[in-house]
This record gives structure tokens, sequence and C-alpha cells, in this order.
């Protein structure tokens, strides 16, 4: 990770869970990370307690709608003024809705989308144009994406939002694709974590939380620390090597 020292990072959805995880690891690292969220606040405890540990990087908290392109634009604007431009875009922020396909809201469909998709298409498109602007060529793109990504699980709820991952796979490799028609370095790579123990779940069965509860007691789940672990070791490795994707599930998950 020494290359990275003192370069610029942007989390997005890094006020809680696997976000806030990544960012501090960054940070310890020491990378400056702008870390994103609406939630600002809890950002900024978080840049409090890498202050009061000591770590040799910066988090930098700024409040965005990742469901408003004029949000992000003006935040990649604000990033530019401030400290040039970002090498590491981390696409992190996401969100579940249980909006089924016979009888769900499409206000519901239509906010997963402009998170989990839109966001991350924005929030890569503007990132490589920032590295190409600088003539980065050894940046990283990097989407949190999901076992569900992968696979259709027999649960209604998560079928809107399992295409809006397998959505997110697809951009991965089309960007990885298309940054080697550009004849650059950068590279795309996607992390998908199975069932991971943060907010996710309890939002997803927000009128049933002994649900949520009772997903996370079933098994050891993975931690938010565990991906950010994953997202260190693909920034680590070395910059001929393209990691596309990285399936981690908890060991006793089945699907």
């Amino acid at each position: 990770m020494d290359r990275w020292r003192g370069r610029v990072a942007l989390v997005t959805g890094a006020s809680v869970g696997i976000g806030a995880a990544i960012a501090k690891s960054l940070v310890q690292h020491g990378m400056k990370v702008v870390g994103c969220a609406r939630n600002v606040e809890q950002i900024q405890k978080l840049a409090a307690e890498c202050v009061s540990s000591g770590f040799s990087g910066t988090l930098i908290p700024y409040k965005c709608d990742l469901s408003v392109e004029d949000d992000m634009l003006s935040m990649f604007s604000w990033i530019k003024v401030q400290h040039q431009g970002i090498d590491v875009c981390i696409n992190n922020a996401g969100l579940a809705l249980p909006e089924p396909l016979l009888s769900g809201k499409t206000s519901g469909w239509r906010t997963m989308m402009d998170v989990n998709v839109i966001a991350v298409s924005v929030c890569g498109r503007e990132a490589y144009q920032s590295m190409k602007e600088r003539k980065v060529d050894d940046g990283h793109i990097i989407n949190i994406n999901g076992m569900c990504g992968h696979r259709v699980l027999h649960n209604a709820d998560l079928h809107f939002y399992t295409a809006s991952k397998y959505a997110v796979t697809a951009l991965t490799e089309g960007l990885r694709q298309e940054l080697r028609e550009a004849k650059t370095h950068i590279r795309a790579t996607s992390i998908s974590p199975g069932l991971v123990e943060t907010e996710l779940t309890y939002r997803l069965f927000s009128q049933n939380p002994e649900k949520a509860a009772a997903t996370y007691k079933s098994i050891k789940c993975l931690q938010a620390v565990d991906i950010a672990n994953a997202v260190l070791y693909v920034l680590s490795a070395p910059p001929h090597v393209q990691i596309g994707d990285i399936q981690m599930r908890p060991v006793e998950q089945l699907t």
C-alpha cells in the first residue's frame, strides 16, 4: 500500500458499515479519503476517531446525496479544487428495499436504480475523467457489489435489488473493457460479499427487525472489516495484475 500514501480516494456511503470500515482502513494506510454520505455527522465522528488513533492519513467528510447527479458533480468539482482530483474511487453506497416484482412500488425501484446503478456509473465516469485530466495511469475504480450480482435467491423482497447488482457486475466488466480500449492502466474491480453484518438487512426488514436479527444470528457472518481487507488486497496487487471480481461468503453460507 506504500504507493498509495498521500494519494486521494473517494469512498461513497462512508458513514456506516462497509464504507466506514473501508474509509478507516485507507486512512490508516496514509491516504487522503473523501468520505461521502447524506449523514455526514457520522463521518465527522469517524474522522475524529482517525485523528485520535494517530493514523497517518486524513478522512474528509462530504455531504452528498447519491441519488442526485448535481450533488455528485458538485462533489467532484470540489475535490478538484481542494485536492486536485482522485486516484481511487470506491463505489460502496447501495441500498436494498423490499419491493417485489409483482407488487413493489415504482418509486422504490427507481431509488435502488439511482443509488445502486446510476451513482456507480456517474462516479466511475467522473473518477476516470479526473484521472485522465491529470495523466494518472495507475488509478483504480472498485465497485462494492454482492453475491446478489451473481445469483438469484428465492426471496421476492430481493429480486429488484438483485437486478441492480447484476447491473454492477456488467458495469464493472464493461468499464474494464473500455479502460483497455482507452490504452490506460487504470483498473476496475468488483468485490462481491455474501452476508455481511451491517445495517443493510435491518433497513431491508425495517418493519420486522426480529427477522434481520435472526438472519445475522443464523451463521457467523462476514464483518465490514473483511471487505475492507479485500479492498486493501486489491489495491496492493502489482500494477500489472487485474483483479476482476472477488466473491466472498461466510464459510457457513450455503447460497
